[in-house]
């Protein structure tokens, strides 16, 4: 309980109480001289979440009040590990004067710190964006806004189907997430911090077209392609009321909303994103990532944007080809230089979503005028680029760029050079720059050259040459003159101090002086305060502009980062073509690539129209998955207009790429491994079209292996036979090789290794045929087995094979060409009969029991289900009669 504000409360714990009520949901930094206190029950969770002291003041029921605090000039660093949390801080902060008030100070919340409308610079990751999105559903329609403040992007998606939802905040990687009290589907918002409800009203759709209208000052939506009858843009009406109450302020520099269309990029799911690591490993971090190996960007923005287009690849050919050129162009010159002005223009896009927020701080007038200063230096390297090809291209990036000499100038003259990190204690305009603030300040100082003056005069007046004008903190101005010359004093001489040898006088000319300078100090900071805020009002008419120009800033950064990679990392650049192809030559995995200490093995890969699938069989551990992975990759980073890792290329239209890699229980939802397996698997097959490219790596493998092997078969031949896709294979099930006997779309390929006794060396490199066995104890004498369990294994592979069991499991007896003898049977079957997974037919002695003996001894008790015992007696006894 927070306790009634009615109750017999202190004042100022009432003036809390009541602004609490306010911000039931968000913890309150309450402002308390040098402190921001937390009392009652935000006490409690702040002390648990910062590990700081949890104390008590006063009383409440009888009960002490807890309370916590921070001091206030470390208080962003506590901000920001709560914003980590995905917790949300209103802070209070003191507007009235204590000398005036009578009670408590008057105090108002003047900003809401949230995880999703961070744009505080100590708050932020630089290279990761800051995103707010809201949500609501109508039966299978998710309605998506969200909205990244420091960047002014606005968009709205509507998404049909929880595998579609689920990409899409994968995509949009939300740092905050609002849904609607009747939202039905919370279950699948588990792993995302920082979720609030928000009120069923604030989803209205005709509050939102109202609300969006006003904001954009417009009458329709018409004009940004977006279709007012959106579930969507009821959730934009969310977004836009949540940042309103946060910021607190207008919103200048949010002036359009954009419809994200799905038909214009490459679509990944939420399970292929996460499996190609693409900006997080599988353990959540960013280390041994594709970002991680092509992110060399100048700036952080830059950083932000490649990170977009690595989850928002482009099927626009023509802007790919465009990208393309700019590429050649900067590789044809010297980059280094066009990196070293883009680091000194730095994130100009965050400095002008906090202008536009009116709550820039002096540094960041600073490093804007600094970046202004620099775009002129920016725009003769483009010019003198090779433009070749591409000079309508890099035409556009100047257009768009410009130059602002004007609001350079205005900077260069109004800040000083080095100001200090916040207003409040002044110097932060330049001299020169206002006269009236040159005169308090020098007022301020003391005015050396009036005390200078008036003691010239003085000495003069009096005729005392040893006459002397001074200050000090305790006595302020005086005239001082020696006992000896005290005859020579002039009757309007006023005794200020008697010393021992001195005395001490004030003139009322010397007075007024004094006055002025007392007060000048407050009236400078006053009026450097209001000269401060008058900047922001001069920047506003170009504030469209500037963030224009940020934004091709920060694509140009992506294209130098692009040509720079290509030359480090050998890079080229791929063809993209309209017929149905897929084809590199010595392609390579970048991130394997870039951990290995040994060089790549490169591999080639060629599926067109007449070979749309790859039966990837080998051992583990031999590439099979690197192989599977490099492949997407390379379509991913063709689509995002970057060079690739291989000789050469060809890539034609692909519009998904699905992967079925690998899994793990999602205990939360109560779905097993192979749950999770199957589920990725039926959203591949609902959904892959004929110009997907869909990675399978081992189907089947969570069940028995009747099912698996079945279910693995059955996929492979929906895929070649309906889907018509791209698709790579990979399994340790080598009946399904002879697939490729069946069905002329089908190669088979494997990753190759050689065996010397129980040693096995994998060679990485892709070879037609299938593989001849799994080298599973290779493997797992590699992994450390014991030696006897090996042994055991060994013997019991033996005993197996011998019995034709083994062969019933894995498909692995050493036939020519590598084929199985299962395989040879599935070959003579029809096409969905007793192939899959049937025993391999030995001849039988008439000695019963003997035959029995064998039987019995071939099996493993252990591992048979009860079903699968009585299925072995029936063919027994009918093998007997």
């Amino acid at each position: 309980m927070q306790g009634d504000v009615k109750s017999n409360h202190t004042p100022m714990m009432a003036q809390y109480l009541g602004i609490k009520a306010q911000h039931p949901d968000t913890l309150l930094f309450y402002r308390m001289g040098d402190f921001y206190e937390l009392f009652f029950d935000d006490a409690k969770k702040a002390a648990n979440l910062l590990n700081i002291s949890l104390t008590a003041r006063g009383k409440s029921g009888g009960e002490p009040i807890p309370m916590a605090g921070v001091p206030y000039h470390a208080a962003e660093n506590y901000l920001a590990k709560l914003v980590k949390m995905g917790e949300s801080v209103a802070i209070c902060e003191q507007v009235g004067d204590p000398a005036t008030s009578k009670g408590p100070v008057d105090r108002q919340v003047l900003r809401i710190v949230t995880p999703g409308t961070l744009t505080d610079e100590a708050l932020l990751d630089d290279r990761q964006d800051a995103v707010l999105a809201a949500v609501h559903a109508h039966k299978n329609v998710f309605g998506i806004a969200y909205i990244d403040l420091s960047s002014a992007r606005f968009h709205v998606i509507d998404c049909v189907g929880e595998d579609a939802f689920l990409a899409a905040l994968e995509r949009i990687k939300v740092a905050e997430l609002l849904y609607s009290e009747d939202f039905d589907f919370v279950h699948l918002l588990d792993k995302y911090k920082g979720k609030r409800r928000r009120p069923v009203w604030e989803f209205d759709q005709q509050t939102a077209l109202t609300k969006l209208n006003a904001q954009f000052s417009t009458l329709n939506l018409d004009g940004f392609g977006v279709d007012a009858d959106m579930l969507a843009i009821g959730s934009a009406g969310c977004v836009l009321q949540y940042v309103q109450e946060t910021q607190r302020t207008k919103l200048a520099h949010i002036t359009q909303i954009t419809h994200d269309n799905h038909q214009h990029i490459l679509y990944m799911d939420a399970a292929t994103q996460r499996n190609l690591e693409l900006t997080r490993n599988l353990s959540g971090t960013h280390d041994n990532t594709l970002l991680s190996v092509i992110d060399n960007t100048a700036t952080s923005m830059g950083s932000r944007l490649l990170q977009r287009y690595l989850h928002q690849p482009t099927r626009d050919i023509e802007e790919l080809n465009q990208r393309h050129q700019i590429i050649h162009a900067v590789q044809q010159s010297d980059y280094a230089p066009l990196q070293l002005v883009l680091r000194e223009i730095g994130d100009i896009e965050r400095i002008l979503a906090r202008v536009a927020l009116r709550s820039a701080r002096p540094r960041d007038f600073s490093r804007l005028s600094h970046a202004l200063n620099h775009l002129p230096d920016l725009l003769q390297l483009i010019n003198n680029l090779d433009s070749s090809g591409a000079d309508t291209t890099l035409q556009s990036y100047v257009d768009a760029i410009g130059h602002y000499p004007e609001l350079a100038d205005l900077l260069n003259r109004a800040i000083v050079e080095n100001p200090p990190v916040v207003l409040r204690d002044g110097g932060v305009i330049a001299p020169d720059y206002n006269q009236e603030l040159d005169e308090l300040r020098d007022l301020a100082q003391g005015a050396t050259d009036y005390l200078d003056a008036l003691e010239l005069r003085e000495r003069e007046r009096t005729g005392i040459s040893t006459l002397k004008v001074n200050y000090n903190k305790v006595h302020g101005f005086y005239i001082e003159v020696s006992r000896a010359n005290s005859a020579l004093v002039p009757p309007d001489y006023v005794r200020r101090q008697t010393l021992k040898n001195n005395e001490r006088y004030i003139i009322p000319e010397l007075k007024e002086h004094e006055d002025k300078v007392l007060t000048s100090q407050s009236r400078a900071l006053a009026l450097e305060k209001r000269l401060y805020e008058a900047l922001f009002d001069e920047i506003m008419p170009s504030l469209s502009e500037l963030m224009q120009s940020a934004a091709a800033i920060a694509k140009f950064d992506v294209m130098v980062n692009f040509a720079e990679r290509a030359d480090s990392l050998d890079l080229v650049a791929p063809e993209l073509v309209e017929e149905k192809l897929l084809e590199y030559d010595a392609g390579r995995h970048l991130v394997v690539e870039s951990v290995m200490s040994t060089p790549f093995i490169a591999n080639p890969l060629y599926v067109s129209d007449s070979t749309q699938m790859l039966m990837i069989t080998g051992p583990n551990m031999g590439g099979k998955s690197t192989y599977m992975r490099q492949t997407a990759l390379i379509v991913l980073l063709s689509y995002i207009g970057s060079f690739i890792p291989a000789a050469s290329a060809k890539i034609g239209p692909i519009d998904r790429i699905f992967t079925r890699i690998g899994a793990a229980d999602d205990l939360a939802s109560g779905r097993s491994t192979f749950m999770v397996e199957m589920t990725e698997t039926a959203n591949i097959l609902n959904n892959a079209s004929a110009n997907s490219l869909v990675l399978m790596d081992e189907i089947g493998r969570g069940t028995s292996t009747y099912d698996g092997l079945s279910l693995a078969w059955a996929c492979a031949q929906y895929l070649a036979n309906k889907t018509r896709c791209f698709t790579l294979f990979a399994t340790h099930y080598f009946e399904l090789t002879s697939l490729e006997q069946q069905h002329p779309h089908i190669q088979n390929v494997y990753l190759n290794a050689v065996e010397h006794n129980d040693d096995i060396k994998f060679m990485h490199q892709v070879q037609q045929g299938a593989a001849s066995k799994s080298y599973g104890l290779q493997v797992a004498k590699l992994a450390g087995v014991p030696k006897s369990v090996l042994d055991v294994a060994k013997h019991k592979l033996e005993l197996l094979e011998k019995s034709g069991v083994a062969g019933q499991m894995t498909g692995a007896h050493n036939q020519p060409n590598g084929e199985s003898q299962s395989s040879k049977t599935a070959n003579t079957a029809p096409e969905h009969a007793d192939a899959i997974g049937q025993f391999e037919q030995m001849p039988m002695r008439l000695d019963a029991p003997h035959w029995l003996e064998q039987k019995l001894k071939a099996i493993d008790l252990d591992a048979l289900s009860p079903r699968e015992a009585q299925a072995m007696l029936y063919e027994w006894r009918k093998q007997l009669s």
